[in-house]
Protein backbone atom coordinates (compact mmCIF):
# COMPACT_ATOMS: atom_id res chain seq x y z
CA UNK A 1 0.00 0.00 0.00
CA UNK A 2 1.67 3.33 -1.22
CA UNK A 3 1.37 5.46 2.59
CA UNK A 4 0.74 9.06 0.89
CA UNK A 5 -1.43 9.19 -2.28
CA UNK A 6 -1.25 12.35 -4.54
CA UNK A 7 -4.24 14.23 -2.86
CA UNK A 8 -2.54 13.36 0.68
CA UNK A 9 1.00 15.09 -0.89
CA UNK A 10 -0.02 18.25 -2.07
CA UNK A 11 -2.34 18.92 1.09
CA UNK A 12 0.63 18.26 3.13
CA UNK A 13 2.50 20.30 1.03
CA UNK A 14 0.63 23.15 1.32
CA UNK A 15 0.14 22.72 4.40
CA UNK A 16 4.54 23.12 4.37
CA UNK A 17 4.04 26.12 2.20
CA UNK A 18 1.76 27.96 5.42
CA UNK A 19 3.90 27.04 7.82
CA UNK A 20 7.34 28.28 6.46
CA UNK A 21 5.24 31.46 4.88
CA UNK A 22 4.06 31.84 8.89
CA UNK A 23 7.38 31.33 9.53
CA UNK A 24 9.57 33.89 7.68
CA UNK A 25 6.51 36.70 8.23
CA UNK A 26 7.17 36.24 12.37
CA UNK A 27 4.04 34.95 12.47
CA UNK A 28 2.19 31.88 14.56
CA UNK A 29 2.23 28.69 12.71
CA UNK A 30 -1.01 27.29 12.05
CA UNK A 31 -2.21 24.70 13.73
CA UNK A 32 -2.94 22.34 11.03
CA UNK A 33 -5.38 19.48 11.23
CA UNK A 34 -3.68 16.13 10.55
CA UNK A 35 -3.62 14.94 6.41
CA UNK A 36 -2.68 11.43 7.17
CA UNK A 37 -2.76 8.26 10.04
CA UNK A 38 0.28 5.78 9.37
CA UNK A 39 1.00 2.88 11.70
CA UNK A 40 2.06 -0.25 12.28
CA UNK A 41 0.07 -3.10 12.32
CA UNK A 42 2.58 -5.07 14.93
CA UNK A 43 4.74 -2.59 16.38
CA UNK A 44 2.56 -0.12 18.41
CA UNK A 45 3.75 3.16 15.99
CA UNK A 46 1.33 5.67 14.76
CA UNK A 47 1.87 8.57 13.13
CA UNK A 48 -0.40 11.93 12.49
CA UNK A 49 1.44 13.69 9.99
CA UNK A 50 0.12 16.98 9.17
CA UNK A 51 2.71 18.94 6.78
CA UNK A 52 5.74 17.96 4.60
CA UNK A 53 8.60 20.27 4.03
CA UNK A 54 8.06 21.66 0.47
CA UNK A 55 11.47 21.68 -0.22
CA UNK A 56 12.18 18.53 0.91
CA UNK A 57 8.75 15.87 0.34
CA UNK A 58 10.44 13.31 2.65
CA UNK A 59 10.61 14.97 5.87
CA UNK A 60 7.22 15.30 7.56
CA UNK A 61 6.12 17.38 10.54
CA UNK A 62 3.31 15.64 12.98
CA UNK A 63 2.63 13.87 15.84
CA UNK A 64 4.58 10.78 16.90
CA UNK A 65 3.71 7.38 19.28
CA UNK A 66 6.32 5.01 18.79
CA UNK A 67 4.65 2.82 21.41
CA UNK A 68 6.54 3.76 24.66
CA UNK A 69 4.21 5.98 26.08
CA UNK A 70 5.57 9.14 25.06
CA UNK A 71 3.91 10.72 21.88
CA UNK A 72 5.92 13.67 20.55
CA UNK A 73 4.89 16.32 18.12
CA UNK A 74 8.43 16.62 15.72
CA UNK A 75 10.09 15.77 11.87
CA UNK A 76 10.37 12.18 10.58
CA UNK A 77 10.96 11.43 7.00
CA UNK A 78 8.66 9.28 4.96
CA UNK A 79 11.34 6.65 3.69
CA UNK A 80 12.02 6.02 8.19
CA UNK A 81 8.51 5.18 8.12
CA UNK A 82 8.17 3.08 5.46
CA UNK A 83 11.16 0.96 6.37
CA UNK A 84 10.07 0.28 10.08
CA UNK A 85 8.71 -3.24 10.11
CA UNK A 86 6.75 -5.05 13.56
CA UNK A 87 7.34 -8.01 14.74
CA UNK A 88 5.91 -10.17 12.14
CA UNK A 89 7.76 -7.93 9.63
CA UNK A 90 4.67 -6.27 8.48
CA UNK A 91 4.97 -2.64 7.31
CA UNK A 92 4.01 -0.01 8.21
CA UNK A 93 0.14 1.55 6.73
CA UNK A 94 -2.15 4.72 6.00
CA UNK A 95 -5.38 4.32 7.81
CA UNK A 96 -7.82 5.17 5.16
CA UNK A 97 -10.53 5.08 7.54
CA UNK A 98 -8.79 7.95 9.58
CA UNK A 99 -10.51 11.52 9.28
CA UNK A 100 -8.96 14.09 11.53
CA UNK A 101 -11.46 15.36 14.15
CA UNK A 102 -9.60 17.84 15.87
CA UNK A 103 -6.26 20.03 15.06
CA UNK A 104 -2.84 18.44 15.50
CA UNK A 105 -1.79 20.51 19.20
CA UNK A 106 -5.63 18.85 20.45
CA UNK A 107 -4.28 15.61 19.51
CA UNK A 108 -0.86 16.17 20.78
CA UNK A 109 -2.64 17.29 24.10
CA UNK A 110 -4.86 14.34 24.05
CA UNK A 111 -1.93 11.75 23.19
CA UNK A 112 0.19 13.30 26.43
CA UNK A 113 -2.94 12.83 28.20
CA UNK A 114 -2.83 8.95 27.39
CA UNK A 115 0.19 8.03 27.16
CA UNK A 116 -0.68 7.06 23.40
CA UNK A 117 -2.22 8.62 20.17
CA UNK A 118 -6.20 8.50 20.50
CA UNK A 119 -7.29 9.17 17.31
Amino acid sequence: MKLLLTEHTKKLIEHGRATSAAQLEGLDEPDHMPVVKLFTPDANCTWLISELDPDDPDLAFGLCDLGFGCPELGSVRISEIESVRGAFGLPAERDRHFRPERSLSAYADLARANGRIVA
